[in-house]
């Protein structure tokens, strides 16, 4: 409802009107501007320039503003059956179309010197497991966890860079990403849908396509489709690289 901007910018009686707004939200949609001004001991006039400030005309419109935003956050907070989900993603994935894309991007992987896993937040505890998950199948691989690591092109060479995302937004993974795609990594991204940004730029993606869920701006989006899809990606990467070696025999 506030950017960190616009509190900012507040002056001491605007900071008192913004915490009585914030504990008192669902309370403020049913009050008159006079109800307020004796409620927080200011005149109508400060309340006014306070709407102004954060870019609502007047107080009726900052209330319709307010009562969207609740509303919003009411529905936003509303968790949807793990069950339902997880099966849903399964019986879309589970074509023959989608496994031949699997094995076609494990064979790339396959033939790459080195994997390296990139993300943030819930991604990037994914990203650490994904590269223990492929070094564990004999395929040397790392997670790199600050976003503004130097890397060197040397260390890119042959690379495959597997890069984790929910929304694909991710201004931070975004530049990361171009970071790496111009230093010559081939760049395979995991995304929860196929038109974002970070799968546009990507050389190969994987989308599973989940109904996004968030709590109070938290994002809780099941992650249970990465864990398949890293697994079944690994996995297809090993079988390539063992048959390779036994035909080298």
């Amino acid at each position: 409802m506030f950017t960190s901007e616009q509190i900012s910018g507040f002056s001491e009686l605007e900071y008192e009107l913004y915490n009585y707004i914030i504990n008192n939200e669902d309370k403020i949609i049913y009050m008159r501007i006079r109800d307020l001004a004796e409620e927080t001991h200011v005149s109508t006039t400060t309340i006014l320039r306070f709407c102004r400030n954060i870019g609502c005309e007047g107080f009726s419109e900052f209330k319709v503003k307010l009562k969207l935003y609740l509303k919003k956050n009411k529905n936003s907070n509303a968790i949807s059956n793990t069950k339902s989900t997880v099966t849903e993603f399964l019986e879309r994935t589970l074509t023959h179309d989608y496994d031949e894309k699997i094995k076609k991007i494990a064979s790339v992987v396959a033939n790459a010197k080195s994997v390296v896993f990139i993300g943030v937040g819930s991604s990037g505890i994914l990203a650490e497991y994904g590269s223990r998950y492929f070094s564990g199948l004999k395929k040397f691989a790392l997670y790199i966890k600050d976003p503004f690591l130097p890397i060197h092109g040397q260390y890119l060479k042959d690379s495959i860079t597997v890069v984790l995302s929910v929304s694909g937004e991710t201004p931070t993974t975004l530049s990361q990403v171009n970071q790496f795609k111009q230093e010559g990594s081939t760049i395979v991204s995991i995304t929860n849908h196929s038109d974002c940004s970070l799968a546009k730029i990507s050389d190969y993606n994987l989308s599973y396509y989940i109904t996004t869920e968030y709590v109070e701006d938290i994002n809780l989006t099941t992650q249970i489709p990465v864990l398949y899809l890293l697994e079944s990606l690994a996995k297809a990467t090993y079988t390539i690289m063992e048959n390779d070696y036994e035909e080298q025999k």
